[in-house]
């Protein structure tokens, strides 16, 4: 590796600060980027009609020639999802564990760029080297198999990436490789960049081996059918649910499309072993007694048309509930998902079925690190800068103040935003300015088409619904032909609002004529009276604001 004197290091993240999700992070030095994970971040409720959202490629874009490679910490979807996007605007590599590869595939797949891409596998004894930076990969725990952190070595020392970890001395994987670990922070760590979403947890997160030990008891105790609920990226739950229904005898159902892949993915590579007599399909359910049968699906968070929730509703073509069905939550709810897992588990007891989630059974643990296990990596790190990611505002403060108690200096730790550019070298660490890192929404085949007048029409269409006011003008006679007709969607029941209609079809040709006598011939100023009009009589009655479209059609003989 080369050394310039005078030129710093440049951090920053296009996404997975502040938030969750879209974990997207730049290091950047002379000629050389480095691209740390591209993630996808879920919608939440507000944004109507997104199917993800991805960060800003901007600056990426603008300097594509500097990028040596894409290196991926996990196969998670908030870490590997934005992979397809980015590439349709640069040609980079991806350097990925195992497992993380098999997923990106598939991703490639569907987007069919699978045959242009270049995928390296990493390893940990594999050093990726380019003429001023290096890549050295080490072993995390995580509650996805194939985890790695990344030790970016540049000429003014280590930037350490954890990835999602969590130190679990029992897992049911590879456990962490502290002993690397330790080795980076004695030859010295310049800025650790690590994961921050339990750091308002306290003590340690629960050992895997706890869960799976409440799994295979639950097994063992239950005379009915079970329905076990997960994320399909959550291998290491699924496949402990696997093995303690083959302890038990059960066979194995599994449901949704995402976690059919992980299944055939984690078979493939040798990471779940199940015997071919123990799966069988959805419809042999019924050949086989209720305390034989597991059915593994989606539908954990309560999405409505996953796999648990049409089981839960009877809309599943093979399965519904019956009353001695227990359905297990193997997860914790995601930030804005309560609402919609509480009605599920409604539906579920209604229909008969007992209920069991991480508050009333130790069936879950998280794949991030609580308090201590942060501390912990602080600590084996030493680091002399400190930035935390991974985690919304409130957790990136509480990891600094982990941080402080680790012996790290408060103004050498930096809370940042997505954009936002800390510069560093041997000596100090400053921040310097920013590049763009808005969120781009992915709407069906749309990239960044929707914006926020968009959304904010999709906001009050959904909430008040929509009014056209549809009105045939000849314009060389200055005069309405037909109308104005009132088309309402979602606002009222025409039916029972006829005197509400009349009136707005009045004051609607009130306005018309009005704003055509005035000479009016363009179409936005007659639109124009006709809303300054409708809109405030519509509020006073109603107090609702609906949508308002006039909708203008010339039948002027020509």
């Amino acid at each position: 590796m080369k050394k310039i004197t005078g030129t710093n290091i440049s951090i920053f993240a296009l996404g997975g600060l502040g938030e969750i999700g879209k974990n997207t992070y730049v290091i950047e030095y002379q000629e050389e980027i480095i691209l740390i994970d591209a993630g996808i971040k879920f919608p939440t409720d507000e944004l109507f009609g997104i199917d993800y959202v991805i960060p800003d490629y901007t600056y990426l874009l603008q300097n594509k020639e500097k990028i040596k490679g894409i290196f991926i910490t996990h196969g998670h979807e908030d870490h590997i999802g934005g992979i397809p996007y980015l590439l349709k605007e640069i040609d980079a590599p991806i350097y990925a564990g195992k497992l993380a590869l098999e997923l990106i595939k598939e991703r490639l797949k569907e987007h069919g760029l699978l045959k242009e891409t270049r995928l390296i596998e990493i390893e940990e004894d594999k050093i990726v080297s380019y003429e001023y930076l290096a890549l050295d990969f080490f072993r995390t725990t995580h509650s996805i198999p194939d985890s790695y952190g990344i030790c970016v070595k540049t000429p003014y020392g280590n930037i350490v990436h954890t990835g999602d970890f969590k130190f679990d001395l029992t897992p049911i994987g590879p456990i962490s490789n502290m002993s690397k670990i330790a080795n980076i922070g004695k030859e010295g760590v310049l800025c650790l960049l690590s994961d921050s979403t339990n750091s308002e947890i306290p003590g340690f997160s629960l050992s895997e081996k706890e869960i799976s030990g409440t799994i295979h008891d639950l097994f063992g105790q239950i005379d009915g059918r079970i329905i076990f609920a997960t994320f399909a990226s959550n291998m290491y739950r699924f496949k402990q649910a696997i093995e303690a229904a083959v302890l038990h005898n059960r066979k194995i159902v599994v449901l949704g499309r995402s976690l059919l892949r992980a299944v055939r993915i984690g078979s493939e590579l040798g990471y779940l072993k199940i015997p071919k007599e123990s799966l069988i399909e959805a419809s042999a359910v019924n050949d086989y007694p209720d305390d034989q049968i597991l059915v593994i699906c989606t539908g954990s968070q309560g999405e409505p048309f996953a796999a648990l929730s049409r089981i839960a509703y009877n809309k599943h073509p093979q399965l519904s509930v019956r009353k001695k069905d227990t359905v297990i939550f193997s997860s914790s709810p995601i930030p804005g998902n309560t609402l919609s897992i509480n009605r599920i588990i409604d539906q579920l007891s209604r229909a008969g079925a007992s209920v069991l989630h991480h508050k009333l059974k130790k069936i879950h643990t998280s794949g991030h690190g609580a308090q201590e296990e942060l501390k912990l990596m602080i600590s084996l790190l030493k680091p002399k800068f400190f930035v935390p990611i991974h985690g919304e505002y409130k957790m990136l403060k509480k990891h600094v103040s982990l941080a402080e108690e680790c012996g790290v200096p408060l103004e050498k730790s930096f809370i940042m935003d997505n954009g936002t550019i800390l510069e560093v070298n041997e000596d100090e660490a400053s921040i310097t300015g920013t590049v763009p890192a808005n969120a781009v929404y992915v709407d069906g085949e749309g990239i960044g088409d929707i914006g926020t007048i968009v959304l904010r029409d999709r906001k009050i269409f959904s909430e008040s619904g929509i009014l056209l006011v549809v009105v045939a003008i000849d314009f060389r006679e200055k005069k309405i032909i037909s109308g104005p007709q009132i088309i309402s969607r979602g606002f009222v029941f025409i039916r029972e609002s006829e005197q509400l209609m009349g009136k707005l079809r009045e004051i609607a040709n009130a306005a018309t004529i009005q704003s055509l006598e005035s000479g009016n011939r363009r179409w936005s100023d007659i639109r124009s009276d006709i809303l300054d009009q409708v809109e405030p009589y519509i509020y006073k009655i109603t107090k609702r604001r609906p949508m308002i479209l006039p909708v203008l059609m010339d039948v002027s003989k020509r």
